[in-house]
């Protein structure tokens, strides 16, 4: 896969179809850019799709890993990247995760955006699980330990399950994201180090509508993770947005996109 170098970082990006219309993508949480090689044949004729690997997933690699991303280095590395492939304008997708690189780049370059698809995005409605991971103090050192030693945290999935405090598919998502010592390694390092890209909503907003950007949000109907009623609303507020809503809970929404795409662009 190709990348770029920026400041001693690398950014690798993986290049799906072959259209006149370039789209930045960025995949979710434990996941990497081949997550985007479905959308090949729902947008490849139309799209080149730069699906990028993000930190401490995949290829990418931060050259301070210890240190958070702040959200003026990401879109210098954007903006290096937009150069070295001589892109002036741009699309953008973002799911979960990926949501939050998304934000940045429409908070630094609002005016070089086409459009923008946002599958289920973070960053919008921040967590209160994820305030608590990323608590500076004795909180975020808690969690860190939970890393070597997870047992305590186990015991609290199951007495969350127990009394029904939790959806199952939290429960579900956690286990499973959590259930090894580099993957916990991997939540530790990404909550951390992705902390400081947070957003100004209405600011987005306004840069969106001021730029007549459309916007087309996907939300899985039975989604726990990133719930349709704590996102939603931030469709209302645009001018030129449209939400879909797909019968599907969050670790498949991507797929279920590209086919939906798909069978749209054969019933034209």
């Amino acid at each position: 896969m190709p990348y770029i170098v920026y400041h001693t970082s690398k950014l690798y990006y993986r290049v799906i179809g072959h259209g006149r219309r370039p789209l930045l993508a960025f995949h979710g949480y434990g996941q990497s850019s081949s997550y985007y090689l479905p959308m090949e044949q729902a947008l490849g004729e139309d799209y080149t799709i730069f699906a990028f690997d993000l930190f401490f997933h995949g290829r990418s690699q931060l050259s301070k890993s210890h240190l958070p991303l702040t959200k003026e280095l990401l879109q210098g590395m954007i903006r290096h990247f937009l150069e070295k492939e001589g892109i002036e304008r741009f699309s953008l997708m973002g799911f979960s995760m990926g949501g939050k690189f998304a934000l940045s780049l429409v908070e630094g370059m609002p005016e070089r955006i086409n459009e923008l698809f946002l599958i289920a995005p973070d960053g919008i409605r921040t967590s209160f699980w994820y305030n608590i991971a990323t608590y500076p103090g004795w909180l975020q050192q808690l969690f860190k330990r939970t890393v070597l030693k997870p047992e305590p945290f186990f015991r609290l999935l199951k007495v969350l399950g127990k009394y029904n405090m939790v959806h199952k598919s939290l429960l579900r998502f956690a286990h499973f994201q959590m259930d090894s010592t580099a993957k916990r390694l991997r939540v530790y390092r990404s909550w951390v180090g992705f902390r400081q890209l947070n957003f100004d909503i209405r600011n987005i907003v306004r840069l969106l509508n001021k730029y007549h950007v459309p916007v087309t949000m996907f939300l899985g109907e039975y989604d726990e993770i990133i719930s349709p009623k704590r996102v939603s609303v931030f469709v209302k507020a645009l001018e030129r947005g449209e939400l879909v809503l797909l019968k599907s809970g969050h670790s498949f929404l991507l797929q279920q996109v590209a086919e939906l795409l798909h069978r749209k662009k054969h019933s034209r």
